[in-house]
């Protein structure tokens, strides 16, 4: 996969060998499912799907596995049972190519990030609001 100059989700699955793609499909799609408000983008020459100003979700295929980005705290705790098959290592999950697609549990995790993206964002928001000086001035 030499070319890193992607414009598409379609053009970085159209790089793999055909099983590959097969399966990264299937990824997208459990992501597209969970988070249909997601837009989804090329970011770091991987896919990625976006909501509210923030990144929800990567993912990318390698020669003998699949991975999805992030792999929060919050994630790894509230599925922790779920992904003790994978490996798990620096916010990265690693899922074998030769294992069928766990489609519910991607959708799982992409849901959890979703609620993590929104809830940073009205974090964000509330805490410009709360600023001194960020409201209007009385006089």
């Amino acid at each position: 996969m030499a070319r890193t100059d992607f414009r598409s989700v379609d053009e970085y699955i159209a790089t793999h060998p055909e099983a590959v793609q097969a399966v990264l499909e299937r990824v997208r799609g459990a992501i597209r499912k969970a988070v249909p408000r997601a837009e989804e983008v090329i970011s770091y020459q991987i896919p990625a799907y976006k909501l509210d100003g923030g990144t929800v979700i990567y993912f990318a295929g390698w020669k003998e596995h699949y991975s999805v980005y992030p792999a929060t705290a919050r994630v790894v705790e509230a599925l922790a049972d779920d992904l003790a098959p994978y490996q798990l290592s620096k916010g990265t999950i690693r899922f074998p190519l030769s294992r069928p697609v766990p489609v519910r549990l991607i959708a799982r995790i992409a849901k959890l990030r979703a609620e993590e993206t929104v809830e940073r964002a009205a974090d964000k928001g509330a805490r410009s609001k709360a600023r001194p000086g960020a409201g209007p001035r009385g006089g």
